[in-house]
């Protein structure tokens, strides 16, 4: 078991404070921290994480730290824990990191926060933990204070001259009620989990699975059967759509705790375990495939390219510039067409034009936003995208353009002959172009003045201007029926 240069105890009644790393000074786990890192970057690999199991656990966390480094500085510490740690290291106190976790990563924890004298982690062959951790920290010092977070803590605490606990999971908290050992004091550092839940399933995104009922809207042939087919197809998609967020989270938690807004998602903030996640994620896609049976077959066979698209966008084809993009755009397009399978509603070349265009535009805008941020704090290149700050005047050329090209898409159609079966007042549709034409430049204009920090579609729906705009033009569409 790896140890940095042996420290003694401090003379005095101070006993050596020892403390854990995953789930305790560190909110997640760092291994499986590390498999999801692994995954994102190797995928064709995983097959290896198996063969490193059967060798032990121990063995597992030294090849998956070795294969995927974790980026220390930016790992989701228990805030409230740091502060007493490094308050109690001013004071004198001698600090070690026991932890179970890979030896290597645990060095360089104790490099970075500087506040330790030493550590004590497994090394490939032991997995310092429960009551092996229990015997090393006995021949080491004899007597110590201890802190932890899980039932694995539970000999540690139970033999520390004062036991304290870190974000405890709820398992822990019962064991020590039932053997009634005393706690010193609890270091808390997480959100509520009613709000972490709805933050991890992302709930707001569903507004983007309303496209499903646009063909039928747009047809103008409304009834019972094909409402109710509409509803059961947005709920389907929704739960789908959170299933992959939580996915693409995961695999992303290494590069979102490096971005200034994306860190304080549940994932890389620390507040969602990892297996919560994955529990979570089958939940929803197990909910999503319940309502099938209510749907067609045509819309089963869209649902399906929709997680086909997406788990390839969050495995591989995110890292692509342009296509990355371009898939983006073209799944809220599926949308709509899984919503005319499910209502067996024909969508004219028209729609499907115009969403191109206008949902390619919203994503470049998307990528420029990121870019623009990126370049006025100094930086160069995005983490985890194929994307560069010299690409700026590209994307938004590419971007602007794909805008007047919806908007022109939208022009021809309402000055065909047929839009009059539709439409009794047609030409009153053309109070729509102006509207387009102003809400998309906006957009535009605030991501070029860096004042565009969420995605286009869900800024849209806590815009005030942009729901006035959208309410213009809903009111537009019903006089020119």
């Amino acid at each position: 078991m790896p140890e940095s240069s042996a420290t003694s105890a401090p003379a005095g009644n101070a006993w050596p404070l020892c403390v854990d790393l995953d789930g305790t000074l560190v909110k997640s786990d760092t291994l499986f921290d590390a498999v999801c890192q692994f995954l994102r970057k190797r995928p064709t690999q995983f097959w290896k994480l198996p063969l490193w199991a059967a060798g032990g656990r121990a063995r597992l966390k030294t090849e998956v730290a070795r294969s995927a480094p974790l980026d220390v500085p930016s790992l989701p510490y228990n805030a409230e824990l740091l502060r007493y740690l490094q308050a109690q290291r001013k004071q004198g106190r001698t600090l070690y990191l026991a932890t179970g976790a890979d030896g290597a990563l645990a060095e360089r924890v104790a490099a970075h926060l500087g506040i330790f004298a030493g550590v004590l982690a497994s090394d490939g062959v032991t997995n310092l933990t429960r009551v092996k951790k229990l015997a090393s920290l006995k021949a080491r010092f004899g007597a110590f204070d201890y802190i932890g977070n899980a039932r694995a803590d539970l000999p540690l605490l139970a033999n520390a001259h004062e036991a304290m606990l870190a974000n405890p999971t709820r398992g822990l908290r019962l064991a020590l009620r039932m053997h009634k050992i005393p706690i010193a004091q609890t270091f808390w550092d997480k959100r509520p989990m009613s709000r972490t839940l709805l933050k991890a399933i992302r709930v707001h995104q569903w507004a983007k699975n309303i496209l499903v009922a646009l063909p039928l809207l747009l047809s103008h042939h409304l009834r019972g059967g094909t409402i109710a087919a509409v509803v059961a197809a947005f709920f389907c998609f929704s739960f789908m759509a959170s299933a992959n967020y939580l996915v693409n989270d995961l695999l992303d938690i290494e590069s979102d705790r490096r971005h200034p807004v994306k860190r304080f998602r549940p994932f890389a903030a620390g507040d969602l375990s990892v297996s919560g996640g994955i529990a979570l994620a089958g939940l929803l896609a197990v909910a999503s495939v319940a309502l099938l049976p209510l749907l067609s077959r045509e819309f089963a066979l869209w649902l399906g390219l929709y997680i086909v698209s997406t788990a390839a966008y969050s495995f591989y084809l995110k890292r692509i510039a342009v296509v990355d993009v371009l898939l983006l755009s073209g799944l809220y397009t599926l949308r709509m067409l899984a919503g005319g399978a499910a209502t067996g509603t024909e969508i004219s070349h028209w729609l499907a034009s115009f969403s191109s265009f206008l949902f390619l535009s919203l994503a470049m805008v998307k990528r420029f936003s990121e870019l623009e941020n990126l370049r006025e704090r100094g930086g160069k290149s995005t983490h985890g995208r194929g994307y560069l700050v010299a690409d700026l005047e590209q994307i938004r050329a590419f971007g602007t353009t794909s805008a007047y090209a919806a908007v022109v898409v939208f022009s021809l159609y309402i000055s065909r002959q047929d839009v009059t079966a539709l439409y009794k007042h047609a030409s009153r549709l053309w109070l729509i172009v102006p509207l387009l034409l102003y809400w998309l430049n906006r957009v535009w204009l605030l991501a070029s003045r860096g004042q565009l920090d969420d995605d286009p579609v869900i800024f849209a729906m806590r815009d005030r201007v942009s729901l006035a705009v959208g309410a213009a033009v809903l009111g537009t569409a019903i006089l020119a029926l």
